[in-house]
């Protein structure tokens, strides 16, 4: 497990982002050009702060454990951005900017005179990244728009879960999340754009659509065929045998042998190599339609042989498999400390924190976790004094009326 790593640029050193907004669909983005060395000032409201400080299941010592990942790698400033000397400020800021991004309703910005045809005339270089639930154009663009909106209304929800159930929420914010890495995406397309014309332009990422990008051939098979994917519980319909099994010591092992030349290292694994030859399960076609008991058929097997056993004799025949993991699990793994999958960064007042390292790694300017989440308004002396210039006096009167 790799300790903090210090004074590592990142390709995207140099670069500076002005991070508006709140929670988790424009933040994610941050975190995430942050983690690859972007300068990123993250703008929160004077007192409160992004209530990101306060999410989280468990806290220690009333401090959030979502903050120091979703904010690691940024500087924290306080600013009102519902005044018109904050929107001033914003200004200042976004001349020496390369890129700004909120997630605010749409029209929010527009209102507070932050729009990109004003921001633009101060920067044409500027690139706006702007997260929501339904995009910036569209009927549907001012309502307010949650992630979970973004993963129901782009298919996601529909099918997750048990059939015998409603739809099922997954464990993570993964609209949010993914609507972030698609802006961060855009970002950097809209980079190299700017590299080879020196414009920049908007990034415009909806939550429902970075969802529905994920949704494979889900319109196209009903567009086609007429086919509506339904809930499946823990297989994908007509895949098989893909499912988690469980084992003679009561654990679960997640085995994928659909392939052809892989299900019959498979039906060798098991002592049964006939099975590969077998009409009803000698193709991709026909282990699908015969999928609930050849499922059947592999669990009264697996179900002979103890977790650990079984998937050594899985890794021994090439066979994709691997456990059901938790947090537990993944910091005992020896792959996931050998490849650094799992950092520990130093907290002020929480000492050693274990987080995710950055993905992917590069090779040559690997990202890094340089700091986990700042303290609000710990970087306001910095910005404004060392950046914009103000000196002590100015922002100790800024301070006193609420704006910063």
């Amino acid at each position: 497990m790799a300790s903090e790593q210090q004074n590592v640029p990142g390709p995207l050193a140099g670069l500076r982002v002005i991070e508006m907004g709140t929670l988790l669909a424009g933040p994610f983005c941050g975190q995430l050009m942050g983690d690859f060395g972007a300068e990123v000032i993250k703008i929160e409201p004077p007192g409160k702060g992004d209530p990101m400080r306060d999410w989280g299941q468990e806290k220690a010592h009333g401090k959030s454990m979502w903050w120091p990942v979703i904010a690691r790698n940024k500087k924290s400033i306080t600013l009102n951005l519902r005044v018109g000397e904050g929107q001033q400020i914003v200004r200042d800021l976004v001349r020496e900017a390369d890129f700004l991004l909120e997630n605010f309703r749409p029209g929010t910005m527009e209102r507070w005179n932050l729009g990109y045809d004003e921001l633009s005339r101060i920067n044409p270089k500027l690139i706006m990244i702007r997260v929501s639930g339904f995009g910036q154009t569209g009927p549907y663009s001012k309502r307010a728009g949650f992630g979970a909106i973004g993963e129901s209304m782009g298919g996601l929800r529909y099918v997750c879960g048990d059939p015998r159930t409603p739809p099922s929420r997954m464990g993570i914010s993964i609209g949010d999340s993914l609507a972030a890495t698609f802006a961060c995406v855009g970002a950097l397309s809209a980079l190299h754009y700017r590299h080879q014309t020196g414009r920049g332009q908007v990034v415009d990422s909806a939550i429902y659509e970075a969802v529905l990008n994920m949704m494979e051939s889900l319109i196209t098979e009903y567009d086609q065929a007429g086919y509506i994917r339904e809930r499946q519980g823990s297989i994908l319909p007509n895949v098989a045998p893909s499912n988690v099994y469980p084992t003679k010591d009561d654990k679960l092992l997640l085995i994928a042998a659909n392939q052809d030349t892989v299900f019959r290292r498979l039906a060798t694994a098991m002592g049964r190599p006939e099975l590969a030859e077998d009409p009803r399960y000698s193709s991709h076609s026909t282990r699908g339609t015969h999928q609930k008991e050849l499922d059947e058929l592999v669990a009264d097997w697996t179900r002979t042989i103890d977790h650990d056993d079984l998937l050594e004799l899985m890794d021994e025949h090439g066979i994709p498999a691997g456990g059901i993991y938790r947090a537990p699990e993944m910091l005992a793994d020896p792959h996931f400390k050998a490849r650094d999958a799992i950092i520990r960064t130093m907290h002020p007042e929480l000492g050693e924190l274990k987080m995710q390292n950055v993905a992917p790694k590069l090779s040559l300017t690997p990202g890094s976790v340089r700091a986990p989440g700042p303290e609000l308004g710990q970087h306001n002396d910095e910005i404004y004094g060392e950046i914009l210039g103000m000196d002590a006096k100015r922002r100790k009167a800024l301070r006193e009326q609420g704006v910063i």
